[in-house]
């Protein structure tokens, strides 16, 4: 059984929203990091793969749906090396955390989860209320400073620090997750 999960979150993003411009260059920023980090986590049998995306208001958008959408978006470029493996778990999700509406809580409690790392986007929105909901549910929480991206730095900081001091998350750099 897997012992942790990684779980990615939003990063199939069609960068046609509001925000776009204030957080594609922080996207830039953790695409390759993140993309390692999957592949470390696809190499190890103690390690969950999930991807939990919003299906952006499409109720009938499935997992290919999502990933088209966001293949055809403003910056596929950000989406393509991170696109999910056939063989992982894909969750879609209509609020900000990656367990409001999803039955990702059921597939970490069967798959016997004891860790969840967070990655994806955005930090001070969907990263921090997905590690809330992990917190509540007593699992332990990791994120990997160099996986997540912000629309607002000063927040984004803040989310970081009430994950570490509020919710006793684990944070480092990827290179320090899935080793060995």
């Amino acid at each position: 059984m897997a012992r942790s999960a990684l779980v990615v979150i939003d990063m199939l993003n069609p960068y046609d929203h509001q925000d776009a411009e204030r957080l594609t260059p922080q996207v830039e920023a953790v695409v390759e990091p993140l993309a390692k980090l999957v592949a470390r986590a696809r190499e190890r049998d103690d390690v969950e793969l999930v991807y939990v995306n919003d299906n952006y208001g499409d109720f009938s958008a499935d997992r290919h749906e999502i990933e088209k959408r966001a293949l055809r978006g403003r910056r596929p470029d950000l989406v393509k090396p991170i696109l999910p493996p056939a063989d992982c778990a894909f969750l879609p999700k209509v609020r900000h955390s990656a367990f409001f509406g999803t039955s990702l809580e059921y597939l970490l409690s069967h798959l016997e989860i004891g860790t969840v790392v967070l990655a994806g986007q955005v930090t001070e929105q969907c990263v921090l209320y997905s590690a809330l909901d992990a917190y509540v549910r007593h699992y332990d929480l990791a994120v990997p400073s160099d996986c997540v991206a912000c629309i607002d730095e000063e927040l984004g900081r803040a989310a970081m620090r009430m994950m570490e001091r509020n919710m006793s998350a684990r944070l480092a750099p990827s290179r320090d997750f899935f080793t060995g």
